[in-house]
């Protein structure tokens, strides 16, 4: 089997290396298109705003400095609006995929007569919602005004991603499910050791997702909690500093401008500041994803179910 391989390998196609060649720099010229605004917006974030202006930074920027990123963290509410983005993306990723991986699970079982009903139910959401006012009043009459969990309970179950993981459980051998109910196991207990365990990939999708939508999250913050300091988020903000930025850039009719009172000031533009909030915004993201990415491998069930 060894020398057949590199014979095929020795003796491939024009047709085969063309398409090997093609797939290459398709590959490359992907990753360069992915990769470069990332990595302009990081060395723009750590160039001088004052030179920024000039142009001509592409992958590594031409005068080092850390002021962007001073004035970005220079307030100390930043590390408070952290936390509070920290703790609303793992409680409500948590909360999240645990709700709808059950509620997936019960619409998923035949025996459930209503399935049909609740999952129009569900789909009908998605293209039809009762507008802004309806859902503020709603959250006012949940009393989660000024409350943390405005930002969980309103979207503990959502739609899109109760779709995926039905279809994964749909997927799943009925055999396993079986064999548990013969060994006296209710529903929970099935859902909790058996389903839950195998839906860990399409969990982890759904997981990612979620995780995003919260960490990037600033609406919900300005309608409900924008008079609560304690409760601001850090893309909220990062959004009132890119405010402030534009704001000020704008009154002096300059691209430039300093905060502070004193001469020593950090100099910054808008551009630099969006650029720095981008760099803030996404890294964290980008470094929990290689943990969740091992994850995203399916057929956990193979040889689950032996015939």
């Amino acid at each position: 089997m060894r020398k057949t391989n590199k014979v095929y390998g020795r003796f491939r196609s024009p047709a085969d290396r063309i398409f090997d060649f093609c797939n290459v720099i398709f590959m490359l010229l992907l990753m360069v298109v992915t990769l470069y605004p990332f990595v302009n917006s990081l060395a723009v974030s750590l160039n001088d705003a004052n030179d920024s202006i000039k142009g001509g930074i592409y992958l590594l920027p031409r005068e080092f400095s850390w002021d962007n990123y001073e004035y970005v963290f220079r307030d100390s509410t930043i590390f408070h609006a952290t936390l509070i983005s920290a703790l609303r993306t793992v409680i409500g990723t948590v909360v999240t995929v645990f709700c709808s991986a059950m509620v997936a699970y019960t619409i998923s079982r035949p025996e459930f007569v209503l399935r049909k009903f609740v999952t129009i139910a569900f789909v009908l959401t998605m293209y039809f919602n009762g507008g802004l006012i309806p859902n503020f009043l709603l959250v006012r009459e949940l009393g989660l005004l000024g409350s943390f969990w405005v930002y969980i309970i309103p979207g503990i179950i959502g739609v899109f991603n109760l779709i995926i993981i039905r279809s994964f459980i749909d997927g799943l051998p009925e055999g396993i499910l079986e064999s548990a109910r013969m060994d006296g196991a209710g529903e929970f207990t099935t859902f909790l050791k058996i389903v839950f365990p195998l839906s860990v990939p399409v969990l982890a999708t759904v997981a990612l997702f979620t995780g995003v939508y919260q960490w990037n999250s600033w609406f919900d913050v300005f309608l409900y909690n924008s008079s609560k300091l304690e409760l601001s988020t850090l893309q909220y903000e990062l959004m009132k500093i890119l405010q402030n930025s534009n704001t000020s850039g704008s009154t002096t009719g300059s691209d430039v401008f300093a905060r502070g009172l004193n001469a020593d000031a950090n100099v910054v533009t808008p551009t630099s500041v969006r650029a720095t909030m981008t760099i803030v915004a996404s890294l964290p993201i980008m470094l929990v994803y290689p943990f969740l990415q091992k994850y995203f491998v399916k057929g956990m069930t193979l040889g689950g179910v032996k015939g």
